[in-house]
């Protein structure tokens, strides 16, 4: 198989700045955060989707139509970020205060959130809904059989980590930043995580 899955984290707000858990809670992209949405659009640009799917998260969508995708992605609310329930708009930092310092989102109850597992369910409900789209088509497609996923960090990781059969926990092994475009893909018939965490920052001299 050949299909290729490109997932595009947004670009920075405040609160990815801080370290806190943003979830539902909607926050604008920073300046900083916009210019790297259109550093995405330059890589992009000549790049052909069969489809493009997006978080209902306003930081996503954003991040979608600076990249020059907003006419054509489908909002797909299973890429929606980890409800982290009661941590919402802390950082970890914060959490352990309460919670003691082996606190993390990992390991830990999500008081009034979602599991790591269920956010797995979510991720493996939203591969197989890709892998349909670029695997059906009506005649030629330009995008091949390639599906952009424009998202956040935590739901990528672990959708990652599911794409290759790792249990959702094990999305933690993959750190992601702001802005990052990552490739998975196939090599003969085994599931491989092509490219990870791949930074298009444009650094002045």
């Amino acid at each position: 198989m050949s299909v290729e899955l490109w997932l595009v984290r947004h670009g920075e707000t405040e609160w990815s700045l801080d370290g806190r858990h943003t979830s539902w809670t909607e926050i604008l992209l920073t300046e900083h955060g916009r210019k790297r949405a259109e550093e995405l659009r330059d890589y992009l640009k000549d790049v052909k989707f069969a489809a493009v799917m997006v978080s209902p998260r306003q930081r996503a969508q954003e991040t979608c139509k600076v990249a020059g995708f907003g006419d054509l992605a489908i909002t797909d609310d299973g890429l929606q970020e980890w409800n982290y329930g009661e941590s919402e708009g802390k950082t970890t930092k914060e959490m352990r205060v309460k919670y003691g310092p082996e606190w993390s989102v990992w390991n830990s109850e999500i008081v009034g959130g979602e599991s790591v597992e269920q956010v797995g369910e979510r991720a493996d409900g939203v591969i197989a809904r890709a892998v349909a789209a670029a695997t059906y088509h009506e005649g030629p497609s330009p995008g091949g059989e390639r599906v952009a996923l424009f998202a956040h960090a935590h739901i990528l990781r672990i959708l990652a980590a599911r794409w290759v059969g790792l249990p959702a926990v094990d999305g933690r092994l993959l750190a992601l930043g702001t802005g990052s475009v990552s490739v998975l893909g196939y090599e003969r018939e085994t599931r491989v995580i092509s490219k990870w965490n791949r930074s298009f920052e444009k650094h002045s001299e």
